[in-house]
């Protein structure tokens, strides 16, 4: 059952489009490359894609982002910790066979709640919004804007502000249809949606903040921040701390990686926000300059023990490479790319995208990492195989 404004081919039909020659760095990125003097493994982990292959409500979701709802996000899960997971697109139904049964639908984003950090059945617990028949619902929808038409919420990352008395901040981008066409749609505005602490779904005291965080520059081209966040703070149990929430974007068809950066007691203050030009911060966000290309419009940045950081993101946005580098600060200078893995997923007909660390989940001597799968003929596909559209799992352990 398709939705009445959007589905969730047209994102990753944008991904394609905007895909790179996955050939490296552009002009503009750093040339002093922080080394590699560390060896990684990489392998397949089953039992978190498995979690997600369900018969019965939520059975498929766009995207996902994990937010530790303590503010701590480092490798201290104790087992009671819980963890918010955010999707974009998703699918609701009853599934048997592998396949969905008539009458599910699709919902433009929905939430879960993850007790711990083992991908057990128990541990997990999905939410969307029903209304007055019970019927599947939108959780997040925007309030206030300044478009003519519709428009609907897909979810970025997010964070729990502990110096914002515990609000938990989500980027919501705001998708417009503009025609009937598979991609006449345009992401024109961003949101912070503001949730007060001990909130509960279907968030009804919600705060939908309009910020400046779209991004148009007739050099680097166009798109929006909020794909990864870093919160480099002390409390946030960052290693080396220097008190800013770091923010990503993805931008253009060569996927410039941009970041800005501010304080977390001005969070939700568009005037504090700052944007890296290549050599220092400035006010005007028109003089950003990218760090790295060929990153994807979803990603991580995760601190190393040894003061250094780990970018994963998907080479080039929509390709079967799943690659990372090494950042000597938040702003580089960055490694070269190096290819941790190749998604089998690709061979079997499936697109794949976005790849992203999970940190408050992985396990001390590892981190987890998910990537997201698609097909190219999406509403015929997901006919025949119910689990084709949710998050795969693979573990990274560093040496």
């Amino acid at each position: 059952m398709k939705p009445a404004i959007t589905t969730p081919l047209l994102l990753t039909a944008l991904l394609w489009i905007n895909a790179p020659s996955l050939k490296g760095q552009s002009a503009a990125a750093v040339t002093n490359k922080s080394p590699w003097n560390f060896t990684c493994t990489v392998q397949a982990a089953p039992e978190w894609s498995d979690l997600f292959k369900r018969e019965k409500g939520w059975f498929g979701g766009d995207g996902i982002f994990s937010i530790p709802l303590s503010g701590v996000d480092k490798k201290n899960n104790q087992g009671n910790d819980s963890t918010l997971l955010l999707f974009s697109d998703t699918f609701i139904g009853e599934v048997k066979d592998g396949k969905p049964l008539p009458g599910y639908v699709m919902v433009n984003n929905s939430i879960a709640y993850l007790k711990g950090k083992d991908a057990l059945p128990q541990n997990i617990e999905f939410y969307h919004k029903k209304g007055d028949r019970e019927q599947p619902e939108t959780i997040f929808v925007p309030r206030t804007s300044t478009a003519v038409k519709p428009q609907l919420f897909w979810l970025g990352d997010g964070f729990v502000n502990r110096e914002k008395n515990g609000t938990l901040y989500i980027f919501g981008y705001k998708v417009e249809r503009t025609g009937p066409g598979a991609f006449d749609f345009i992401t024109p505005e961003v949101s912070l949606i503001a949730i007060p602490h001990g909130s509960a779904p279907p968030f009804r005291d919600q705060k939908q903040i309009p910020m400046a965080l779209h991004i148009t520059s007739d050099r680097w081209g166009e798109g929006n921040f909020g794909g990864g966040i870093l919160v480099n703070t002390k409390w946030a149990g960052a290693p080396v701390p220097d008190g800013y929430v770091y923010v990503y974007g993805c931008i253009g068809k060569s996927k410039n990686l941009v970041v800005a950066r501010v304080k977390p007691k001005y969070f939700d203050v568009q005037e504090s926000w700052r944007y890296w030009d290549g050599t220092g911060w400035q006010k005007q966000k028109e003089a950003l300059k990218p760090l790295v290309d060929s990153v994807s419009d979803e990603l991580s940045m995760t601190p190393l023990p040894d003061g250094r950081f780990l970018l994963i993101f998907q080479v080039g946005g929509l390709s079967d490479k799943v690659g990372m580098r090494i950042a000597d600060s938040p702003v580089g200078p960055f490694s070269d790319i190096k290819v941790i893995w190749t998604a089998p997923e690709w061979k079997e007909g499936m697109w794949t995208y976005n790849a992203k660390a999970h940190f408050n989940l992985s396990q001390p001597d590892e981190l987890l990492i998910s990537y997201n799968t698609i097909a190219d003929d999406f509403w015929n596909a997901i006919q025949k195989d119910a689990t084709l559209y949710h998050p795969r799992f693979i573990k990274l352990k560093l040496k």
